[in-house]
């Protein structure tokens, strides 16, 4: 699943014990901190045995299942309880395999169905990071070490509930969400939910808990749920967000997408408004480079890729899917790569480095009918574009009234950054790059 994984949730299985799998067949579906994806089988056989039920979140090197070769009777499935220790198996697999072979991690090589039952585990190197003490070395994920460093706090300071002592997500969240002390000073504007106490410091406000009543339903948060839900605190902690709203004249672009939509269609691509609004945007951010930027720190980083996200919405969720070195297609380029990733996005076919590395995103929440909307930055990135519904509407053209079809477009910046004057001349060049597009561009 990639270097930046380091635990996964299994959300569903597609194969049940005793059934026969083929190789690179859909064998089971996880969700992980980047993405929803199926898994494919490593092998040809038999589903022996399934050792993490649904619902349930391991780490990497975690033995998930047993595939054994066709015509071996199946086991009946590991109890929840000793799913721990078939992990635990399969990181003595991979450390016998590395005590074998010098490279630890390597993954076995793919059996035939006439070869020993082969394990389908993940076997990706689990990353460590130093605590700021220097004297002990804490391990973490990539994700938890960036919540660490929004937040201010020093990870060899939590105490980690994985594997090896392995501080997961849920360790940092909580030991925040608790006020858990930083190693420094945390600034007032990065805690949206901080207060001011009477001894004049901060302390955080704690939710009450809520009593259901007669007749309300109680359904559990599905595991990306929780990831929205977690990204959005963060990026409202920390990013001071501020709106612009701009209302586009989508005339133009429309005559033109009518006489292009056949063309396009035969080069088996969609030619939507989305299109077009895209290409505008990467053109601006050329030249509005600090809206194609991240602040890391003190220092500021300008993007020199333009890697556009697009925001997809699922049946029971929203996935962010990016569409690498946008800046370099054109139109036609454009509509294909935003067709595709938006098409595996809803099949549950993106890669984890899919939906990673956005550096500016768009929502449309006007496909449902909303004038306008006043989206949350995707962090690390600061600045995001919502288009709200494009429809007719009256509208003064040389002093008389006439009828236009119209739309808002709204810019949502980080203010730590990206000063108004800057947003508002970012968005004022998008206005005028879709309301003049060039028919060449097309």
């Amino acid at each position: 699943m990639g270097e930046s994984i380091a635990e996964g949730t299994i959300v569903r299985w597609i194969k049940k014990v005793g059934d026969a799998v083929d190789r690179d067949e859909p064998l089971f579906e996880i969700s992980t901190d980047k993405v929803d994806a199926e898994i494919p089988s490593p092998a040809a056989g038999v589903l022996m045995d399934i050792a993490v039920k649904e619902g349930e979140t391991v780490p990497v090197n975690s033995v998930v299942a047993t595939i054994g070769a066709a015509g071996e009777k199946a086991a009946a499935s590991v109890p929840a309880g000793k799913a721990g220790a078939a992990g635990k198996a399969g990181e003595e697999k991979a450390s016998e395999k590395a005590d074998a072979t010098g490279t630890p991690g390597a993954a076995p090589a793919s059996p035939s169905t006439t070869n020993p039952p082969a394990v389908a585990a993940a076997t990706v190197p689990e990353p460590e990071v130093e605590s700021a003490e220097g004297h002990d070395r804490q391990k973490s994920s990539p994700l938890v070490r960036r919540i660490a460093k929004e937040h201010n706090v020093d990870i060899g300071r939590i105490h980690g509930s994985g594997i090896g002592g392995r501080v997961t997500k849920q360790d940092i969240l909580g030991f925040i969400e608790k006020g858990g002390s930083a190693s420094f000073d945390v600034p007032a504007t990065r805690v949206a939910s901080d207060r001011l106490a009477q001894d004049g410091t901060l302390a955080r406000s704690t939710p009450q808990p809520i009593t259901p009543g007669v007749g309300d339903q109680i359904v559990p948060m599905s595991v990306m749920r929780k990831k929205i839900a977690e990204h959005m605190v963060v990026s409202k902690r920390t990013s001071a967000h501020v709106y612009s709203v701009f209302e586009v004249n989508y005339s133009r672009v429309d005559q033109i997408r009518k006489t292009k939509k056949e063309e396009y269609e035969r080069a088996g691509a969609k030619l939507t408004f989305t299109s077009f609004i895209a290409k505008v945007v990467v053109d601006c951010l050329r030249k509005h480079r600090v809206i194609n930027s991240s602040i890391d720190g003190d220092n500021i980083i300008y993007r020199s890729d333009i890697n556009l996200g697009i925001a997809v919405a699922l049946e029971n969720g929203l996935i962010v899917p990016v569409v690498k070195a946008a800046g370099e297609k054109n139109t036609l380029g454009l509509s294909k790569a935003i067709q595709d990733i938006a098409d595996r996005a809803r099949a549950k076919k993106l890669n984890p480095e899919e939906v990673h590395g956005g550096t500016f995103t768009i929502t449309n929440p006007g496909n449902f009918g909303a004038q306008f909307g006043l989206p949350i930055i995707n962090q690390p990135q600061v600045a995001i574009l919502g288009v709200g519904t494009i429809e007719k509407r009256p509208v003064v053209v040389d002093d008389a009234i006439g009828i236009r079809l119209m739309g808002f477009l709204t810019l949502g910046y980080d203010h730590r950054l990206v000063d108004g004057a800057v947003a508002d001349q970012f968005m004022s060049d998008v206005k005028k790059g879709i309301e003049n597009f060039d028919p060449a561009q097309a």
